[in-house]
């Protein structure tokens, strides 16, 4: 994204709204709005990650008097010390409007009924799919996660057209809705899914089962919550509303920028934010920059679906492995389904990875035959040779929220 003059001095705003809370007094105690004269001058400003975040807890974050604040979130995180965000009354309105482009993006309308099933509470999800709803004007059916029998009822009666989900969840009810043969009972057209990355075989099981044309959104708690991006019907990258927000796409190693086009780690600057702004956050969430505009004709830029994130790779035997690795390994071989989860164990002085996938092809030669097909594309692709199992379709666990898919037992 490149930095123009009209971008410094929104930066240079946010700096000053930023100073205004206790984190950024200490973390630019030498900075001052006015010394960020150039694009070289920004750089030099120090990224702010979610440690810091943390360091700040419970508002050591907010930057107007904690009068003006209407509610604070948290990040999904189940460990560690919490990360609070805290939001003004024009920071809900904002999100709300990114969201409403984001359903508009989507082809969704006033006449559409969204089912919500992420969860609500500090977690940002569920309130901010049903804060778009409402300023589009659609039926919002707030429902949250679990309570399956619960959700395919609404989805039958209300006749839901849309249905918001984790990928993990979305994956759980379309698996329900084939099993119970409801397919015709059904209306939904669209499903927005976001929280977690998911590979091309999971999104085309989503579609296929439910019928459904398939949206990614993006957002993360500490800038606003998902709607701050999506992709729109082309499919050709998400489009990141770069009127809320400045990124950048940087060498996770290094820090330093990486070309454009290439993989890197999204960093994000705030420019309207009042409760929290955040300079240069490093989000973790690893994706690459699309050069150009989109054929769809919108004006905002475009980042390639997410790979992963920085802070989630594992290493094993030297070798580095993303999930998102696995995803397009597993996606490229015939009889094996979209779940799959890595146990890491430490044996005999030795690092053992155990990969079980799902595959309707179990018992006898056919799946030992799949087992070492898995195992030499592993090798092949990746770098080193798994214990591949096959197991039977629905065996690994399902959640109702984002899964887990690496365990690492070494430690």
């Amino acid at each position: 994204m490149e930095m123009t003059n009209e971008i410094l001095s929104r930066v240079q705003s946010s700096v000053r709204r930023a100073k205004n809370g206790a984190f950024y007094q200490k973390h630019f105690a030498a900075v001052e709005p006015g010394d960020i004269k150039s694009e070289a001058d920004f750089l030099r400003l120090p990224f702010t990650g979610k440690e810091d975040l943390r360091g700040a807890y419970p508002l050591g974050l907010c930057a107007v008097p904690q009068e003006e604040i209407v509610r604070v979130h948290s990040s999904s995180g189940t460990t560690g010390t919490p990360v609070i965000i805290p939001y003004t009354q024009k920071d809900v309105d904002d999100w709300a409007g990114m969201f409403k482009r984001c359903y508009e993006m989507a082809g969704i309308t006033k006449a559409d009924r969204i089912q919500i099933t992420p969860g609500y509470g500090l977690w940002t999800a569920g309130i901010g799919f049903q804060l778009g709803a409402e300023r589009l004007g659609a039926m919002a059916v707030p429902m949250g996660p679990g309570n399956t029998d619960k959700q395919i009822q609404m989805m039958i009666d209300l006749k839901s057209t849309v249905l918001t989900a984790t990928s993990s969840y979305a994956l759980l009810l379309a698996e329900e809705i084939t099993k119970r043969g409801l397919h015709d009972r059904i209306h939904l057209k669209k499903g927005v899914i976001g929280s977690e990355r998911w590979g091309e075989k999971m999104r085309r099981r989503i579609a296929g089962e439910l019928g459904v044309e398939l949206f990614d959104i993006y957002g993360l708690t500490e800038i606003y919550g998902p709607g701050i991006g999506i992709n729109c019907p082309l499919q050709e990258g998400m489009h990141l509303w770069s009127d809320y927000f400045f990124y950048e796409i940087i060498n996770p190693q290094t820090g330093e920028r990486v070309p454009e086009g290439e993989i890197g780690e999204l960093v994000i600057t705030t420019f309207e934010k009042e409760g929290a702004p955040l300079i240069r956050y490093r989000t973790h969430d690893l994706t690459r920059a699309i050069p150009g505009p989109c054929p769809c004709g919108s004006p905002y830029p475009r980042i390639a679906p997410l790979i992963g994130r920085s802070d989630d790779m594992v290493k094993v035997r030297g070798t580095i492995i993303y999930p998102s690795r696995v995803d397009e390994l597993l996606s490229s071989i015939e009889g094996v389904s979209s779940e799959y989860q890595i146990m890491i164990d430490h044996l005999n002085g030795r690092d053992i990875l155990t990969l079980f996938f799902e595959s309707e092809l179990t018992g006898g030669a056919k799946q030992a035959g799949l087992e070492a097909e898995v195992e030499a594309q592993f090798k092949a692709r990746i770098g080193m040779t798994p214990s591949a199992k096959a197991v039977k379709v629905g065996e690994l666990p399902r959640s109702e929220k984002k899964t887990t898919r690496i365990f690492d037992n070494r430690y």
